[in-house]
């Protein structure tokens, strides 16, 4: 984008392939030996995957507790299912689904607690080395939650947009449309570049 923006503001360019860190998603022989009750394996599965888990339930809900709970309860979901778990496929996508319906289970029911959305935590951004992560990060977590949870897997967990539309069980059509909402919103605070395929 150009140079323009509000009045006394200066925008800030940003890549969002650079916030992004996917696992490889081979773990085959992992997931056989803990089938067979290897804690070890099960144990390196988790290591492995954790923080993408913990980012993909923070990118969601905004709230840094309850994003605990939800990798936490995740990986009891998915360990407990191994048995299920079609090989051929990749595990990283299978476990962030996981992750991402129970968040989204969690919100629905403290939605109908509280009669609407509560506000989002301030996000935690001490994790994050640059600038332009903590910028991005907090940018995304102001997002309403429709457009914030198609970020996150978009952009988060690299699912394409008819991926998402089957997760979150909506037309491809209204996928791609809170994409480019939350595209523009993101825009009106810094550049945002990398965002082919949207």
């Amino acid at each position: 984008m150009g140079s323009g923006g509000h009045a006394g503001t200066q925008k800030r360019r940003v890549d969002v392939g650079e916030c992004v860190s996917v696992h490889p998603s081979d773990d085959r022989r992992l997931i056989r030996a803990a089938r067979q009750g290897d804690r070890d394996a099960a144990g390196e599965l988790f290591r492995r995957h954790w923080a993408a888990a913990w980012r993909t339930a923070y990118g969601v809900t905004g709230r840094r507790a309850m994003a605990d709970d939800i990798a936490a309860d995740a990986f009891e979901r998915a360990f407990a299912a191994l048995a299920r778990f079609d090989e051929r496929r990749p595990f990283v996508p299978w476990l962030h689904r996981i992750v991402v319906n129970r968040a989204l289970d969690l919100l629905r029911a403290e939605r109908r607690l509280v009669g609407g959305d509560p506000p989002p935590e301030p996000p935690d951004t001490s994790r994050f080395d640059s600038e332009g992560d903590r910028a991005l990060l907090e940018a995304v977590a102001a997002l309403p939650l429709q457009r914030r949870v198609v970020v996150v897997l978009r952009y988060g967990i690299g699912m394409g947009p008819d991926e998402i539309a089957k997760v979150l069980d909506l037309p491809s059509g209204t996928v791609h449309s809170r994409l480019a909402r939350a595209l523009e919103q993101l825009r009106d605070r810094f550049e945002v570049s990398d965002v082919q395929g949207a």
